[in-house]
């Protein structure tokens, strides 16, 4: 089997067998097959597309590339949950100990943030101690006896795709859907869980910024996933404005912790409740939505759900302390408003421009070695619909330095649009993808 000849295949519009896909991802995986080549193959694929089949095969041939996390030692159905990222998304934070609460068990692999705020590792390490850096032994106990881990990728986990998505970043091949679905489905089936719940995000500070990019993404995803054999749901939500309120590592763990309480936003509150829903369906634990969203409200009335978070910071070596007094997490030294300069309607809010000016005050990462700022960032007061007046605050602003804020506070109210006319808010949930 020669390289040249798959690239030449699919360059003309031929279908590539599941034998010639897995040769091609594990001689490239080995650095038999050069960058040149690949690089070849992925416009190819990015001008001629993939079919179902070969989207399938690309995806399992990537998620065998390196280790498979056996899970086989956790009792019971092991549910994952995966967002497509976006401006103030801290959903596994409040969602995961919610969903443990209920009994369904969650053991979850997640990475750092690259980008205007950290990811939830990151977001974890606001409390003092906490640690992903366990074994794989202490995560399968850890998940046995209270329900819920999160460790970070020390496996390795889909090195294929590691490689794949390094070169297709800088070849201009990243927005081809097939190759999007096979990068994070390749990772989750490779992490082990029985059943996925997916996040997909759409509009202006999401990926897929059209809806209906968002639901075709969505629906390749399931495809693979159900076709896998594991049980995949997604939820295709609102990211044409940040979730929720809060935008900054330890502001979204307080606003997190909140939720938990029944005090979070209305918005934050309703997708954790809605990817809750799902994932307690697909681990058997509710039958159909209503049940399954009774139990949710249940466990953050009764106060189990903050419980399990705190648990769950506990057995990872955080202070629990943190999660009943939010006080304890990092503080930034500058808290000031940011006021409106007119009044009216909050018309539509430039979301990728509010997670930039988190980036700008230090609260993501701009390289893979960029020190994150955790007590920095911003919170909300008027969202798309509300009414402001002339001087009240946008929002708040939280800073270690005074020129960045400076520079966020240029940059955060160019990001605002106002009108004197009434704007009708849109829905947070846009679809569900079954199969």
């Amino acid at each position: 089997m020669r390289m040249y000849d798959l690239i030449m295949k699919k360059r003309n519009g031929g279908t590539l067998t599941e034998e010639e896909i897995g040769y091609m991802v594990s001689e490239y995986t080995a650095d038999r097959i050069p960058d040149y080549q690949m690089s070849a193959m992925m416009m190819a694929i990015y001008f001629q597309g993939m079919s179902e089949a070969e989207t399938v095969a690309l995806t399992m041939a990537m998620a065998h590339s390196g280790d498979m996390m056996d899970l086989h030692e956790i009792t019971g159905v092991k549910v994952d949950k995966h967002s497509t990222g976006g401006v103030g998304d801290k959903t596994s934070i409040a969602l995961t100990p919610m969903v443990a609460a209920c009994g369904v068990k969650i053991a979850k692999m997640s990475g750092r943030g690259l980008g205007h705020t950290g990811g939830t590792i990151d977001k974890l390490e606001s409390f003092e101690g906490f640690s992903t850096g366990i074994t794989a032994e202490h995560f399968q106990r850890q998940v046995n006896e209270i329900g819920i881990s999160i460790m970070g990728q020390t496996l390795d986990i889909a090195p294929a795709d590691k490689k794949l998505y390094a070169l297709r970043d800088v070849t201009a091949t990243v927005d081809n859907m097939s190759l999007i679905a096979s990068s994070i489905m390749s990772k989750k089936l490779a992490s082990g869980a029985d059943a996925i719940v997916l996040d997909v995000k759409t509009g202006s500070g999401a990926f897929m910024k059209e809806e209906a990019d968002a639901f075709a993404l969505a629906r390749e995803m399931v495809t693979i996933g159900n076709k896998a054999g594991r049980k995949t749901i997604a939820v295709v939500s609102d990211m044409d404005q940040p979730l929720g309120c809060a935008v900054g590592n330890a502001l979204e763990v307080q606003e997190a912790i909140a939720t938990l309480k029944g005090e979070g936003p209305a918005d934050f509150t309703e997708l954790c409740m809605t990817l809750g829903t799902y994932m307690l369906i697909a681990g058997g634990r509710a039958k159909e939505e209503q049940e399954a969203r009774t139990m949710l409200a249940k466990v953050i009335a009764d106060g189990s759900a903050v419980s399990k978070l705190e648990q769950f910071v506990q057995a990872q070596g955080g202070n629990p302390a943190a999660v009943l007094d939010p006080s304890l997490l990092p503080k930034a030294a500058i808290v000031e408003d940011i006021q409106s300069p007119d009044s009216g309607y909050v018309e539509k809010i430039d979301c990728e421009e509010i997670g930039i000016c988190s980036l700008i005050l230090g609260g993501g990462r701009e390289t893979k070695d960029s020190e994150i700022d955790l007590a920095v960032g911003l919170i909300l007061h008027k969202k798309v619909g509300d009414r402001v007046e002339a001087g009240q605050a946008l929002a708040t602003i939280h800073a270690n330095d005074r020129q960045k804020l400076m520079t966020a506070k240029e940059r955060f109210l160019k990001a605002y649009h106002i009108t004197t006319e009434e704007v009708t808010k849109k829905p947070l949930i846009k679809g569900l993808v079954t199969e």
